[in-house]
């Protein structure tokens, strides 16, 4: 406990070194070449090397989400002449600390609803694609101060595309039902919360990219994990597809809700161990009690909820109905992502864990059904002897088989959906290709291998990146042998119902194969499961 505590001590210095504050400028000296007008004021940003522009830490929305806000739906900019500094990034969102997600590690505090803006220095005059990141973290922790997400990596390498990262609420902030409460009528947006702040974040973006020299008609949302849950709900909410035309979901969908009744009692366990009955008795709370208590008792159940007015009651059938059929979609997930739990819990305490969280999903399914997770876990037992069959079960429930519902239902509707399957595998014990493994490779941050455990193939990586990008520019990930860094056309077939085409990503041969050569899902035994989300 003490080397990890050591190493906990070491990774919050590291982060609190990145922070500052940004401030008015008022004297009139800055540098007019690094400064943008916006609607809300103009932002002055800074080199991070020779090629790349950030603008950190700008706000956008017109009052932060503190005192009488707190628990409220985001407020929108209003205009501001002023001049600011757009130095450093705001502060996270308040949560528990995490080495898992050293953002989290960044200072805190309620006020957090800023975003980053990362630009090449070239002076192109056409408009550039806008690739809006959402990050992870089980809607309870992390923050765009992740080191292995920063971006000047990623533009360097790719000059052709702007990137912006969005900070918004989470844990009890974000994600809370209040609704129900004696006085819980003054609060009916804050199950959703963090949706919103994204929302509003792309509104922001729609209105103030082009200073920057992006295209606010071609706006790519990508995220993982949580982040890829929210892209893949923010379709849905009403009037969203004015602000993004294309979609990645990396190792996240809409199987990352709760229903109504899920979200109360998951509120009601909270309150209860508070000894809280009203929104007000739950302000007298202190935030780190609150914290704490939250995350003790709700770990990977802080979910966006499916309420019928933000997001739908059943977004699956959203997208079957061709609520998403006008956007592009790309999306995937890691060959064994729930290895990443495996590795963090320890083999031990995930089984423990996992065997308690069974049993509830057990309680939901019919006799036929629990046959056949039986069967299907008697199986997995000889696929991987160092995991449980349970975790096997899991890659399907919250990771597999609500990937390639999406892509069914997205292609019948008659939409577009390309799938990937992520399969390079860590270094590190358990780990495998879990959970988040990609995003270092993403973001061209090899040096930041706490998932990765080593450096991934350099040609394959930005090979990858290339196929990201080329997505965000045209809405067709492939390449031609003239784009592939390898110089070797990489052709991503669109998924179909029949053939179930998908990209797979292995480190040293990226190449398409329809599903069923490599029976990524278990269509008769786990496919079912996506009906009962991952609650």
């Amino acid at each position: 406990m003490g080397v990890l505590n050591a190493n906990l001590d070491q990774a919050r210095a590291r982060m609190h070194a990145l922070y500052g504050e940004n401030h008015r400028i008022t004297d009139g000296k800055y540098d007019r070449s690094l400064a943008v007008k916006c609607i809300n004021g103009t932002f002055v940003g800074k080199k991070t090397d020779e090629k790349v522009i950030a603008f950190k830490g700008i706000p956008f929305v017109g009052r932060q989400p503190v005192g009488d806000l707190r628990w409220k739906a985001p407020v929108d900019i209003v205009p501001d002449d002023g001049v600011y500094e757009a130095y450093y990034i705001g502060k996270a969102p308040r949560q528990e600390e995490s080495f898992s997600q050293l953002g989290s590690l960044y200072p805190q505090d309620e006020a957090c609803l800023y975003l980053n803006i990362w630009k090449s220095t070239d002076e192109a005059t056409e408009k550039k694609p806008v690739m809006v990141w959402i990050h992870g973290g089980a809607f309870e922790i992390g923050g765009t101060a992740e080191p292995r997400e920063e971006c000047t990596n990623f533009i360097r390498e790719n000059p052709d595309v702007i990137i912006v990262s969005v900070e918004y609420r989470m844990n009890i902030f974000g994600f809370f039902h209040l609704s129900h409460l004696p006085d819980g009528k003054d609060y009916p947006d804050a199950q959703n919360l963090g949706i919103l702040d994204q929302m509003m974040a792309l509104k922001w973006v729609h209105e103030n990219i082009a200073a920057f020299g992006g295209d606010p008609g071609n706006v790519t949302i990508f995220g993982q994990s949580a982040g890829g849950g929210s892209v893949s709900l923010l379709p849905l909410v009403e009037g969203s597809h004015k602000y993004f035309q294309r979609i990645i979901a990396q190792s996240g969908s809409p199987v990352f809700t709760r229903s109504t009744e899920e979200a109360i009692a998951c509120t009601n366990e909270v309150m209860n161990a508070l000894g809280c009955k009203t929104v007000a008795d739950l302000q007298k709370v202190d935030i780190e009690t609150m914290l704490k208590t939250e995350g003790g008792l709700l770990a990977l159940r802080v979910w966006a909820e499916r309420d019928g007015r933000i997001l739908p009651l059943d977004p699956y059938k959203a997208y079957a109905d061709g609520a998403v059929k006008d956007l592009d979609l790309m999306q995937g997930c890691t060959k064994d992502e729930v290895g990443y739990f495996v590795y963090g819990f320890t083999l031990d305490g995930f089984n423990a864990w996992a065997a308690k969280r069974l049993d509830k999903k057990l309680s939901q399914l019919t006799d036929e059904e629990k046959a056949l997770c039986a069967a299907f876990c008697e199986n997995a037992k000889d696929v991987s002897p160092e995991y449980s069959s349970t975790t096997r079960l899991f890659d399907q429930i919250v990771f597999i088989a609500p990937l390639f519902r999406l892509s069914e239902n997205q292609t019948m509707a008659g939409g577009k959906s390309y799938t990937y399957f992520f399969t390079p595998e860590s270094s590190v014990p358990l780990m495998r290709s879990g959970h988040a493994i990609e995003l270092s490779t993403v973001f061209n941050h090899p040096e930041e291998n706490f998932v990765t455990g080593r450096f991934f193939d350099e040609t394959f990586s930005k090979t990858m990146r290339r196929m990201w990008v080329q997505f965000a520019k045209t809405g067709n990930p492939s390449l031609t042998a003239e784009q592939s860094p390898d110089g070797k056309a990489k052709e991503w077939p669109l998924y179909d119902i029949e053939n179930k085409h998908v990209m797979i990503f292995d480190e040293f041969n990226i190449h398409a194969e329809k599903e069923a050569e490599r029976q990524i899902v278990d269509w008769e035994r786990a496919y079912f499961l996506t009906k009962y989300y991952c609650i």
